[in-house]
């Protein structure tokens, strides 16, 4: 059953390349546009819309749209890559919005990071007009998303999420299906919780290293195949001019900003509140992010923490 099952997924997918079916993409931020663009490398074929014209007009090889309504209208699939939950409530439930325009039995695939509670509401709202709905936020980054490495962490039923498996691993190398809606972003939410905090701490040793004497390049290293390693260091690490193609390395620009590690932070706070789980070193790390905010670094990648722990704006 579970083969036959994934001839048909394939032989869906395939149909859909050679008809030219559309998939909608709304939202081209630095994670969105660089899974969109994965996606026209494989072959799909893609409407897409951002708030943001020029960001719509950047991804080559898709149709750009002017209104959600545009790009949802005859896609079977939907994904949305959006900044908040607020957000994504008016892009999914506004009068022009995705609800009153995608097709009975299709998929809206969320890849935000919002709180669970927002997907399970529009998962109930989506199933009320015959739509199916997944929560799928990512781990990975920039880095991940330019290279199609991804990871996916997938709330919805499983049957929908094998469906969909194809497609997301044209952005990424793994698909876990973490249970029913909302289920994804539970998983995403304590991932970025231990993130936020392993950046800060990583920062921390960098910027004392470097103070004590010790070469930025050669302590890394040493972190790297010792008990300190972590993604913040081997992958994504803070200080300038130790990786190359990373955020430190161009100026702090672009990447995953501070805002949004401090909204994840929030949201794991917030989540925490309700089920009585103690966070003491997340609440710390979100303060440090907000205040890096409200000290000019609300543009900036949140590897910058580096830069702001040097006193450094």
């Amino acid at each position: 059953m579970f083969r036959t099952s994934r001839i048909f997924i394939r032989i869906g997918n395939d149909l859909q390349k050679r008809n030219g079916s559309s998939i909608a993409f709304i939202g081209l931020g630095n994670m969105g546009a660089r899974m969109a663009r994965n996606l026209i490398k494989k072959g799909r074929s893609l409407k897409v819309y951002d708030v943001v014209p020029s960001a719509t007009a950047a991804v080559e090889g898709a149709t750009p749209c002017k209104t959600p309504e545009e790009a949802v209208k005859g896609s079977s699939i939907v994904i949305t890559m959006l900044p908040t939950g607020k957000i994504v409530k008016e892009t999914v439930l506004g009068d022009n919005g995705i609800l009153n325009n995608a097709p009975k039995n299709g998929i809206i695939l969320d890849c935000s990071t919002v709180e669970p509670a927002v997907e399970q509401e529009l998962s109930q709202k989506a199933k009320e007009r015959g739509i199916r709905y997944m929560d799928a936020p990512v781990s990975g980054g920039i880095v991940g998303a330019e290279a199609a490495t991804l990871t996916f962490m997938v709330g919805g039923d499983k049957p929908d999420v094998d469906e969909v498996e194809p497609l997301l691993l044209n952005m990424g190398a793994k698909v876990h299906h973490c249970g029913k809606v909302g289920a994804g972003q539970i998983a995403k939410i304590c991932n970025n919780l231990i993130l936020g905090i392993t950046m800060i701490g990583t920062a921390e040793a960098m910027n004392l290293g470097a103070k004590l004497g010790l070469d930025p390049k050669l302590l890394t290293s040493i972190v790297n195949i010792s008990s300190g390693r972590s993604w913040s260091s081997d992958t994504y690490n803070p200080v300038p001019g130790v990786m190359e193609n990373v955020p430190a390395s161009k100026g702090y620009k672009g990447g995953f900003l501070v805002p949004l590690i401090a909204k994840d932070l929030g949201l794991a706070e917030g989540s925490a509140l309700e089920c009585g789980a103690p966070l003491p070193l997340g609440a710390l790390a979100h303060q440090i992010y907000r205040t890096m905010i409200s000290n000019g670094y609300e543009e900036k990648d949140f590897s910058s923490v580096y830069q702001f722990l040097k006193g450094v704006k």
